[in-house]
């Protein structure tokens, strides 16, 4: 009956030699770091470091100097440097010591509704601003809330927000980013531009280089230029694309095809069989490759951007097809997005494609 009074006490106790074990276990000693994204490994640490978009950073510069922001509103493509511009000129202005106490980051596409306006963004905006920089430089007496994808606030959260901006213009600034500018007021506006890869793809190709270099990643010139063209001057995704290249080839050096696989990207020659079957006018062979396309696992959507481009650089084609074919390149894309079969729209585009080929013959 003791021994059974006793137990739980007795299972509790532990021996010092196991509740030392224990406390190292728990303290995380000699846990390997875990791998992070080189896409936030390399992210611009002030604005001088951000890449082609010279306008923004010249501006942003001459507020900085003052040690002043107004409120911001950055739209433009993804993965041209909006965000990272924005936090990167809030850890100049506030130093490491300041940036986490100063700096509300949210993004709206999931916090989105008026009650995160009124709870997070509202009692963040109401605190005052106090404290001093650790290297004696001046340090503004306001915060910054940057809300990311804003154009995906609700009407009503929209209309929280510019109440509590005004409001709290003496302490708080407020940096909203989005894809599409739609809706906003009381802010300067910048533009980010999409690195294009035909004027400026040797910006984009160095600062791959540059991570390949650091990280010791042996890559060919053409695939750096292949990146360069998959991303379509997204630089976040071409730096995700070579890491994920890097774990593929496991020290091995990286080559065109090798981004071509990691990218998804429909290889020219596939392409070209898919035209070849549409002129032979022979709608089995046709529904053949089709089928061979959607078993290897190709994506139709990624067809009909590539179909795009062939087929408004082709001179195989009179403009009047050229504009029968885009028009309904649209059409299927529109009809992917809604949730339509691959196939059949693989189907009935290839259909139109072999229609206007075998006209002329």
């Amino acid at each position: 009956m003791q021994a059974f009074l006793k137990g739980p006490s007795s299972i509790s106790s532990k021996p010092p030699a196991a509740k030392e074990r224990s406390a190292a276990g728990s303290s995380g000693e000699g846990k390997k770091l875990k791998p992070v994204p080189w896409v936030e490994k390399y992210r611009p640490k002030n604005v001088d470091e951000v890449a082609f978009q010279d306008e923004v950073v010249a501006v942003l510069k001459k507020s900085l100097e003052g040690a002043d922001l107004p409120n911001l509103l950055f739209y433009g493509p993804p993965g041209t440097g909006k965000t990272s511009t924005i936090l990167a000129a809030a850890r100049e202005l506030f130093g490491p010591e300041l940036f986490r106490q100063r700096v509300l980051e949210l993004n709206a596409s999931d916090e989105r509704g008026i009650q995160v306006i009124r709870e997070k963004v509202k009692a963040f905006a109401q605190l005052t601003a106090s404290g001093s920089r650790a290297d004696g430089k001046v340090c503004p007496p306001f915060k910054i809330v940057i809300l990311d994808e804003a154009d995906s606030m609700t009407s009503a959260a929209q209309a929280a927000l510019r109440r509590t901006m005004e409001k709290e213009s003496k302490t708080t600034r407020f940096c909203l980013i989005c894809n599409y500018i739609s809706r906003f007021c009381s802010c300067s506006f910048f533009f980010f531009r999409i690195i294009e890869p035909l004027t400026s793809h040797k910006i984009q190709q160095q600062r791959l280089l540059d991570v390949s270099e650091k990280e010791n990643v042996k890559i060919t010139s053409e695939a750096v230029s292949y990146l360069v063209k998959v991303s379509d001057g997204d630089l976040r995704k071409a730096i995700t694309y070579l890491q994920s290249a890097t774990r593929l080839m496991g020290g091995k050096e990286i080559t065109e095809k090798t981004v071509t696989e990691i990218a998804g990207v429909i290889p020219r020659e596939t392409i070209d069989g898919l035209l070849s079957a549409c002129s032979s006018g022979s709608f089995e062979k046709l529904e053949t490759v089709a089928k061979n396309l959607i078993n290897e696992g190709y994506a139709v959507a990624q067809l009909v951007n590539q179909l795009h481009d062939i087929v408004v650089e082709s001179e195989d084609f009179s403009d009047k097809q050229k504009s029968i074919i885009v028009e309904k390149l649209a059409e299927v894309d529109k009809c992917l997005a809604d949730g339509a079969d691959e196939y059949l729209q693989l189907i009935s585009l290839c259909a139109l494609v072999m229609q206007q080929l075998t006209r002329n013959t």
